[in-house]
């Protein structure tokens, strides 16, 4: 039972690693919609933080109602910080939000705590 994981694994491996880039970052994409990511989306107006969502389990690209063309906005869901203190308080709530790709500065980053 041990040698035909260990094969099963070794074949896993390979095929992976002949695996693009790209195909590797979509296997990887697709386990953290699983797993989540606990992300923070920062937005910004200029050099100025406008909004703040935490508990982001992932960003999504809208994609067209028919055919397999991308739209030019993302969305996701998370709470937001209303009062861009970091910190998620009491009454601030899990929201749904989009944002364009053509107007906004936006850091999307995995939480350091």
């Amino acid at each position: 039972m041990k040698k035909i994981f260990g094969i099963m694994l070794a074949v896993a491996i390979l095929l992976l690693s002949s695996c693009t880039q790209e195909t590797q970052n979509k296997i990887g994409r697709s386990i953290q919609n699983w797993t989540g990511t606990d992300g923070i989306l920062e937005v910004y107006a200029g050099n100025t933080l406008v909004k703040r969502f935490m508990k982001i389990d992932k960003l999504s690209t809208a994609t067209a109602t028919t055919g397999k063309n991308e739209r030019p906005y993302r969305f996701g869901y998370g709470v937001l910080d209303a009062n861009l203190n970091g910190v998620i308080d009491p009454g601030e709530k899990k929201v749904y939000f989009e944002f364009s790709d053509y107007s906004t500065s936006y850091i999307f980053y995995e939480d350091p705590n």
